[in-house]
């Protein structure tokens, strides 16, 4: 809530003397307002949910909905969410996280069902545990291809560095050595596919735009839309090495058709469940930004156009 009155205090100013520039020195890249970002932590949004006990002192494990725990990080900047969804015969776990934790240790402490990864994207913080997994789902693109070789240090150093990590890592983890194992697909996914879990089935949206091969997940038995990095309630990215704002926002487009049919978007960062009505809100936000008529700050080089309970970066 500071930053967001921040952000409108900014904008204000912004409107009569011109683009206010805001650069962090700790976590660029990211928004406004991203220096010491744990002020936030604990997140009341949590608090109304019950926590499942686990022994991995990294991970927060709370039930979210009927059949679905979240696997939250909040020692790092990401602060991802990943998802293990319960049907009556399979589960799927939707991202493996940063690879900090030992997320197949705990997917088998939580549920004896055999486990289908499917990623919401392939950036460093949804991919970390696949390579522990036997079967992965993967989107059939090039962007996916490369990425699944793994990521070498030099590639995600700075997820690990200085501003980055609040709170103790695991026993036996090194920083300097950090890295994301290389994994290989077992199966293709493809737009409309139906995963089937027993009782519970999961529909395969892709959703290009922050990725090549975005996608989220609609529940419609259970009204549950995961919406991966689609949509958060923080900084949405449009400016990263393979983001396309108009892909982003045709898929905005196409997502908020669903709101109508979810309770809640279960979503990849910061705090899970918000309200579907966001779906709208980001529509709208595209189509001001492509229209001109929304108003931005600069961070770190970058226009950052606040919405309400979100932002929109784009290079």
């Amino acid at each position: 809530m500071i930053r967001r009155a921040l952000l409108t205090v900014l904008l204000g100013l912004a409107a009569c003397t011109g683009p206010v520039k805001l650069d962090n020195e700790q976590v660029s890249n990211r928004g406004a307002g991203k220096d010491n970002w744990w002020d936030a932590l604990p997140r009341q949004a949590w608090s109304r949910y019950p926590r499942v006990a686990q022994s991995q002192d990294w991970f927060e494990v709370y039930r979210v909905a009927p059949g679905v725990l979240a696997i939250y990080e909040p020692g790092q900047f990401e602060e991802v969410i990943s998802y293990l969804i319960t049907g009556s015969e399979r589960a799927l776990l939707f991202d493996t996280g940063l690879g900090i934790g030992d997320m197949r240790a705990l997917v088998d402490k939580l549920t004896p069902l055999p486990v289908t990864v499917v990623n919401s994207h392939s950036h460093y913080d949804h991919i970390g545990g696949n390579h522990a997994f036997d079967r992965v789902l993967a989107v059939d693109h090039a962007y996916t291809l490369e990425r699944s070789g793994g990521l070498a240090h030099d590639r995600v150093a700075e997820a690990v560095g200085p501003g980055w990590i609040w709170k103790k890592t695991p026993p036996g983890f090194d920083a300097g050595q950090y890295r994301i194992e290389g994994y290989s697909a077992s199966g293709i996914l493809e737009d409309g596919m139906k995963i089937d879990l027993g009782v519970r089935v999961l529909e395969v949206l892709l959703t290009p735009g922050h990725a090549p091969d975005a996608l989220c997940l609609f529940d419609a038995g259970n009204r549950l839309l995961f919406t991966g990095d689609t949509f958060y309630p923080a900084p949405l990215y449009t400016h990263l090495p393979g983001s396309d704002f108009e892909a982003y926002a045709n898929s905005a487009n196409r997502l908020a058709g669903y709101a109508g049919r979810v309770d809640w978007l279960m979503t990849a960062h910061n705090e899970p469940a918000v309200d579907p009505v966001y779906l709208g809100g980001l529509a709208r936000a595209f189509e001001a930004i492509a229209d001109g008529s929304a108003s931005f700050v600069m961070t770190d080089g970058n226009r950052e156009y606040p919405f309400e309970g979100f932002s929109i970066i784009t290079p």
